[in-house]
């Protein structure tokens, strides 16, 4: 075997493999995404900074409906609507790839038409391009599929409320800032959503989780408790309680805080996507 075929092999056993077959991820993968997250994160921003993009909470909402976007997506290719090879563009992290250009393209589409004086905000058209999307996406689960588990997905959505609703009733009684901050408490949300849909599908449904961090920390939950799975809402707060820290209060240079938004709406997709993945697939009984 010569070296062509070693790393022909090593290629696709920690990254084509886990596409081809929607495998579970695995440390090698894992780590190499995260660097290419990083290395994204650098690209994106000098992009937005071209287009002249402020990163605020209107741009925030309005690229919001594009993550919904990506994740129905998603579970249009988990209910066997694609086919190979056209269903690998829709398997992480391909379809970050996939949104993203289609995100971008209809983000300079719409501040294109600003510039031009044909419209006055691009931010309406822009949010509207992707509330568009999510909703041919979820029409077309809904015809091509059933709803099955409504109850589940009502059930994901509460938990995640009332758990946002303790954290920040907590935060306000101990005077605790950070998660009385708007923003932060609603980027918790969306991590607190995704621990719920975790919690109710793997522990009520028999799903699995595929990201090799969380599997380790059920794995060992799952030795002391019957609610494995129950470990995801401290671990989400004993991440993000110093993530919020560090970015809210140790950059102090203005580029540094130029940075920081775009970093919360990473974090923002991160969450809000596996969560509406999770609970689509939940209610679909996909």
């Amino acid at each position: 075997m010569n070296i062509i075929d070693t790393l022909w092999q090593y290629i696709y056993k920690y990254y084509i493999n886990g596409i081809v077959n929607d495998a579970s991820y695995n440390p090698v993968d894992t780590v190499t995404y995260a660097i290419l997250l990083g290395i994204s994160l650098f690209g994106v921003y000098k992009l937005l900074v071209k287009l002249k993009v402020e990163i605020d909470t209107r741009f925030i909402i309005a690229v919001t409906p594009y993550i919904l976007a990506g994740s129905s997506l998603r579970v249009l290719e988990d209910s066997g609507l694609f086919s190979p090879p056209l269903m690998y563009l829709f398997i992480t992290p391909i379809i970050y790839f996939v949104i993203f250009a289609v995100t971008i393209s209809i983000l300079s589409l719409a501040i294109a038409l600003e510039r031009n004086g044909i419209i006055k905000d691009y931010h309406f058209f822009f949010c509207g391009g992707g509330i568009a999307w999510t909703l041919v996406n979820i029409a077309s689960l809904i015809v091509l599929g059933e709803v099955k588990h409504l109850e589940y997905a009502a059930a994901i959505l509460v938990l995640g409320l009332l758990s946002t609703g303790a954290v920040y009733l907590v935060s306000s009684q101990l005077n605790f800032t950070l998660l009385t901050n708007k923003l932060n408490i609603s980027i918790l949300f969306t991590h607190l959503l995704d621990a719920s849909s975790t919690y109710v599908g793997m522990d009520w449904l028999g799903y699995y989780e595929k990201h090799v961090v969380p599997t380790f920390f059920i794995d060992i939950a799952g030795k002391f408790t019957d609610h494995p799975a129950l470990v995801m809402y401290p671990l989400k707060l004993l991440v993000f309680i110093p993530v919020f820290y560090m970015l809210d209060s140790q950059f102090n240079e203005d580029k540094d805080k130029k940075f920081i938004p775009l970093m919360k709406l990473v974090i923002i997709v991160l969450g809000l996507s596996p969560a509406m993945r999770n609970t689509l697939r939940i209610m679909m009984g996909v």
